[in-house]
C-alpha cells in the first residue's frame, strides 16, 4: 500500500466519522426541538378546557386537557335526592369523562408534533 493510498483510507474513515457526528447532531437538535415542541403544547393544553356530565348535567366537572380538575359543580337538588355513595358514582362519571375528552386532545396534539417532527428520521441513519 502507498502512502496515497493510506492517507486516503485515513481521510475516508475521518469523513465517515465526520458525517456520524453529523447525523447525532442533527439527532440532538430534533430532540431539543422535540422538547420545545413538548412545552409549547402542554401550554396549548392547559388552555383548552373540556366538561364531563353525569345525571342530565346535574353535575358537572371541568379540566383542561392536560388532565388536571379545575371545577366541580353539583346541582343542590342533589344533596337531598341522592345517596352518598350515588353521588360518588355519579362524580367518577363526570370525572372520567372529562379525562377522557383531555386524553383524546392531548393525544392529537402529540402525534401532530411528532409527526411532524420526527417523520423524517430514519432518512438520517439510510432507513429510507
Amino acid at each position: 500500500m502507498t502512502s496515497w493510498e493510506r492517507d486516503y483510507f485515513v481521510i475516508q474513515a475521518h469523513f465517515v466519522n465526520c458525517i456520524r457526528i453529523l447525523k447525532l447532531k442533527i439527532m440532538f437538535d430534533k430532540l431539543f426541538e422535540a422538547q420545545q415542541k413538548a412545552q409549547e403544547i402542554k401550554t396549548r393544553l392547559d388552555n383548552i378546557t373540556v366538561i364531563g356530565e353525569a345525571e342530565a348535567g346535574k353535575i358537572r366537572v371541568t379540566a383542561n386537557a392536560n388532565k388536571e380538575v379545575k371545577s366541580i359543580e353539583i346541582a343542590d337538588e342533589l344533596f337531598s335526592e341522592s345517596k352518598k355513595e350515588e353521588l360518588e358514582e355519579l362524580l367518577i362519571v363526570a370525572v372520567n369523562k372529562a379525562i377522557s375528552q383531555a386524553e383524546n386532545i392531548s393525544q392529537s396534539e402529540m402525534q401532530a408534533a411528532t409527526q411532524n417532527m420526527f417523520g423524517d428520521l430514519g432518512s438520517l441513519f439510510g432507513n429510507k
